[in-house]
């Protein structure tokens, strides 16, 4: 994904793994390098309306965590993150405990190289 697909802009310019050390404090270990963390507008504001967490998100794209994804995709992640030649991607369940209509998604997704993650709705792919 380049970014003239879709408009990112940096996340405060912090690095992902400085999110995750000073904000997020979990015991699981990170797998890979996120590179620069960019995010889309749009995947922002609907993260800030429903209460989510970008460092929250990012730790668990970083540190495995992909429990809402198929077994495939999971087993794709985990390929990825050992063989360093594929993208990683997450798609994470936003809405707040209790909300009864559809999932309301953000993705995680990281290059092949490491060199971006970017977190966006699944429509600003």
């Amino acid at each position: 994904m380049s970014k003239s697909r879709h408009p990112s802009h940096p996340i405060a310019g912090i690095e992902p793994h400085t999110l995750c050390a000073e904000q997020i404090d979990l015991d699981a270990p990170v797998l890979f390098s996120p590179g620069q963390v960019v995010a889309t507008p749009a995947a922002l504001a609907l993260i800030q309306e429903h209460g989510a967490s970008v460092p929250e998100l990012l730790h668990r794209h970083l540190t495995g965590d992909w429990q809402e994804m198929c077994k495939s995709d999971r087993d794709a992640n985990l390929a990825a993150v050992l063989q360093g030649e594929a993208r990683v991607f997450s798609s994470f369940d936003i809405a707040p405990k209790g909300h009864a209509g559809k999932p309301i998604k953000i993705w995680v997704i990281t290059e092949w190289d490491r060199s971006v993650t970017t977190v966006l709705r699944p429509e600003d792919y």
